[in-house]
This record gives structure tokens, C-alpha cells and sequence, in this order.
């Protein structure tokens, strides 16, 4: 975990003149910290156990009421979004079987998270969505039906986190023997975005839709268009079935860290989730995500970049340290290692264990163990698959933050300044509690020290985001679709 410095920090950041241009700052000048709420439609996300904590809500994740009263609590918290995701198959990794992750409740039984953004969306003003669906097992042409619907139904309000896929038990209940390989699965995507974007971006022009009761013409045909795509994996020659939406394309959220996904990311992504556990890894991933803008045309703070964390907060640093004592009660070894199987592709069920880390010959875990001595310091303690589970139980892979609102908003501070990320996207440990303390204990000191808003941005997810009106900019390659910039060309 993340271990805050003892000495006092005086610094807000760095002064206005210093600030890159194109990075994000409040109404006091100074560099704002973004806050995403990272959430899934599901009992146990990133915190295996934690579901028993006798103040954990996360059962009540089938009911309207807990995600309405959610998006209020961020709202009130001035939070920019919820980032919601999802798999599409069991982590069966581990023990080969389904069968641990079904006992744990590690992210199954998992709820579709397309469908509670409407209901959030009524009962706020100005949060956010970004929500998380797959390019591998559905056709673009209904998907991009579904995006602008949602597009419509929150007035701009919603960004699309593109995945391809990692867990092979999806690509099996699809009908598929195995999931596409790696680098195949972005050329894919690839694909799959081009279709989207001609479909969302240039088959109806801005004024398609006439809706003149007197000549009784709703949409005039010779505005809208076919898109006539025909590529290696789809073919879609028809017009677009929805008249253009807010933004037109949701904002593009996407989390690959590969150097095929960095690229991908580069040409597309708007925004990107990266889970890194040290500041080192966090401002590494963070440079070579920018410089993968850089070399698709695009300025470096094109990108808004959000790392995982996890907060423990309270009234003071002990308060803080008492609640994450109690949470380790209810951490889940198993399920932590579950989790730990399906990211890492490893069947943890194989060793002991009380198995010294050092024993497992495997390149991955021996990376990933690495990763994990650096983030929270080497106590002499050895490392067995019994310690990688418990790191993993509260806030799953990413690093935690423990301590009073003053102490982890200076800590928030100090990382963003040393790692160029934009903001965090805060995982819970037990829910709504995580996101009640951080908004009572974390956001007043964020404030105080000028580093967070006291007031949203009007208007789509991408302006709030970048401040540049509603749809793409013209050096996105998905603006190369619209019908405008074509005629401009």
C-alpha cells in the first residue's frame, strides 16, 4: 500500500506557469484532481470478502435504490464520473473451475452495467458515466444503437470504456474454442470502432431531422447516409438507426497497458484507466500513454489518464487505521486468489498456500510479486501465495492510501505531481461507506488546497472533460468519419 510521508507537505502543486498546456485546473489555479467512482454491477469487485463487512451494501447491487442513492452521494461529492466494469464469463482460472469464484461471489453473479446508467441519470445533473462493453461478441450496428440511446437518455452524460476481452470462459459460452490472440483482438477492435464511428459519426448530417409537422417530413433521406463498410470482420452498408445523439460518439475510455494496447489507446482513447501499484509504474505507464498520443497525431493531454486507488479515510489518522484493521477481518484468501489467477492467466490452486514465492517458476507471478514488494516496501517478511492474496483483498491489485482526509489528500497530491496522471479512479472497499468518507473527509481538504473543483463544468462528458464542446476534436481519428469535417476537408 501506498505509505503516506510523515513530513509536512506545503505545496499545493506546482504554480499555473509550470502546468503543461491542456491539463485540467480548478477556479485557484492549480492542477485539478479528477475523481471517477470504480464500481461494478455485482456483490464482490475488487475486494473479495468485504461483501460480509456488516456496513458493506453491496448486495443490494439488483435495486434501483442502491445505485440512485450512489450517483447522489457523488454527485453531492462533485465526483466527474462513475467508471462501471464488467466481464462477460466466470474467472474460472483458478482450480480450472468456476467453482471458488461462485463460493466467493468474485465478480459473479454480475448484473448488465448498461442498464442502471438511465435510472443515475435521472436523479443527477451533472455525474458522469463510463460504462464497460466488449468489442469481441457483439456486432457494432445493434451496440452502437445501444451507445447513442444512452447518449440520448443522459444528454451526453456517458463514455464508452472499449475492452477486448481477457478471461477465455467468454469466449466459450460464445461458442468460440478460445479467446482471439492478444494482438488480433485489437486489430479487431480496431475494425469494430470504424464501424461505430462511420454509423455514429457519418450517416446522419447535424440537420437530418427536419420534425416539420406542416410538410409532414420528420427526417429528410437525402441527409442521412449508408456507410457502405465492408472490412476484414464486419459488414455494415447500411444507414445508422438513431438520429445523432449529443456527443454523437461517446466519450472513449479504454485500459490497455500492452504496447499494442498503448497504441490503440493512442488513436483512440479520450481517457484510460491504468492499475499500477507504484508511483514509478504509475508515471512509466502514464509518459508512454501520452507519447502514444503524440505519435497518433494528437497533443499529450488528449488523454486524461485515471489510476486505480483505494482510500481508508476518517476523521484522523488513527480513525483511518482502526476502520482498514477491521477490514482485514473480512478479507477473502481465496477469493483474492481467484482474482489473482484470472488476471494473471495462472492457476494459483496449484501451489500451497504458505509456498514461498520464490518457489513458483512462473515469469508472471514473479513480475507481478515484484510489483507488489515495490509498492509496499520489503519488511523482511516472506512472500507466499497466502500474503499475494491478502495485498489483494482490500482494493484488489491497485496501491491503498490509509489516513485522515488532510493526510491522503496531500498524499493524492504528491502522487499526481510526481506522476502526471489527471485524476484516480477509486475502487471501494465496502460500499456506498468508501465513497460517503471520501466525500466528507477527502474532498474538503482536496478543496482547501485548490486542487479540486467547487463547482461542475456544464454541459457532455467531454466538455466537462476537456472544455472543448460536445463531439470529437479534429485531430481524433474518429472525427475523420463526420460528414462536417469531410465537407471541410
Amino acid at each position: 500500500m501506498s505509505e503516506p510521508s510523515t513530513e509536512p507537505n506545503n505545496s499545493p502543486g506546482p504554480s499555473p506557469e509550470a502546468l503543461p498546456e491542456g491539463v485540467p485546473t480548478t477556479a485557484a489555479g492549480r492542477r485539478e484532481i479528477l475523481f471517477n467512482a470504480f464500481d461494478m454491477n455485482c456483490v464482490a469487485h475488487q475486494s473479495p470478502g468485504l461483501w460480509r463487512h456488516p456496513e458493506d451494501h453491496a448486495r443490494d447491487y439488483n435495486t434501483l435504490h442502491y445505485w440512485m442513492n450512489l450517483a447522489q452521494t457523488l454527485e453531492k461529492g462533485l465526483f466527474d464520473g462513475l467508471f462501471i466494469a464488467d466481464v462477460l464469463g466466470p474467472y474460472d482460472v483458478f482450480g480450472a473451475s468456476d467453482e471458488a469464484t461462485l463460493k466467493a461471489g468474485t465478480q459473479v453473479p454480475v448484473n448488465d452495467p448498461i442498464l442502471v446508467i438511465p435510472p443515475m441519470a435521472a436523479v443527477t445533473e451533472n455525474l458522469t458515466f463510463g460504462v464497460t462493453a466488449g468489442t469481441a461478441y457483439e456486432h457494432p450496428y445493434p451496440f452502437a444503437r445501444r451507445l447513442a440511446t444512452l447518449d440520448h437518455l443522459t444528454e451526453g452524460r456517458v463514455g464508452w470504456n472499449v475492452v477486448t476481452g481477457y478471461l477465455p470462459s467468454a469466449a466459450v459460452n460464445m461458442g468460440q474454442q478460445d479467446q482471439m490472440e492478444h494482438d488480433q483482438r485489437y486489430d479487431h477492435a480496431d475494425e469494430y470502432l470504424d464501424v461505430v464511428y462511420k454509423l455514429l459519426e457519418g450517416s446522419w448530417e447535424d440537420d437530418a431531422v427536419v420534425n416539420d409537422p406542416e410538410s409532414g417530413v420528420f427526417v429528410d433521406p437525402d441527409k442521412v447516409h449508408r456507410i457502405q463498410h465492408e472490412g476484414q470482420y464486419f459488414t455494415t452498408p447500411g444507414i445508422a438507426f438513431t438520429e445523432p445523439s449529443p456527443q454523437r460518439t461517446p466519450v472513449i475510455y479504454q485500459a490497455g497497458a500492452s504496447t499494442r494496447g498503448r497504441a490503440f489507446a493512442g488513436k483512440h482513447a479520450e481517457a484510460v484507466f491504468i492499475n499500477s501499484p507504484t508511483d514509478d509504474q504509475i508515471s512509466g505507464t502514464a509518459a508512454k500513454i501520452r507519447q502514444s498520443a503524440v505519435e497518433a497525431g494528437r497533443d499529450p493531454y488528449d488523454i486524461r489518464i485515471m489510476s486505480m486507488q483505494t482510500i481508508v479515510t476518517g476523521a484522523t489518522d488513527e480513525e483511518a487505521q482502526a476502520k482498514y484493521q477491521e477490514l482485514l477481518k473480512y478479507v477473502d484468501v481465496e477469493g483474492g486468489l481467484v482474482l489473482m489467477s484470472g488476471w494473471m492467466g495462472l492457476n494459483l490452486a496449484e501451489f500451497d498456500l504458505d509456498e514461498p514465492i520464490g518457489d513458483v517458476q512462473s515469469n508472471a507471478i514473479q513480475s507481478a510479486v515484484e510489483t507488489f514488494k515495490k509498492a509496499s516496501g520489503d519488511d523482511g517478511e516472506e512472500w507466499t501465495v497466502r500474503r499475494l492474496a491478502e495485498w489483494v483483498g482490500v482494493g484488489g491489485f491497485g496501491p491503498v492510501i490509509i489516513g485522515s482526509g488532510e493526510t491522503v489528500a496531500r498524499e493524492l497530491v504528491r502522487i499526481q505531481d510526481e506522476t502526471d496522471v489527471d485524476g484516480f479512479n477509486l475502487a471501494y472497499h465496502i460500499t456506498p461507506g468508501t465513497f460517503e468518507d471520501i466525500v466528507e473527509y477527502v474532498v474538503p481538504e482536496l478543496q482547501k488546497l485548490g486542487r479540486y473543483k467547487t463547482e461542475y463544468t456544464s454541459g457532455t462528458m467531454r466538455n466537462k472533460l476537456f472544455g472543448r464542446g460536445d463531439h470529437l476534436p479534429r485531430n481524433h481519428y474518429g472525427a475523420s468519419f463526420a460528414l462536417r469535417n469531410r465537407a471541410l476537408a
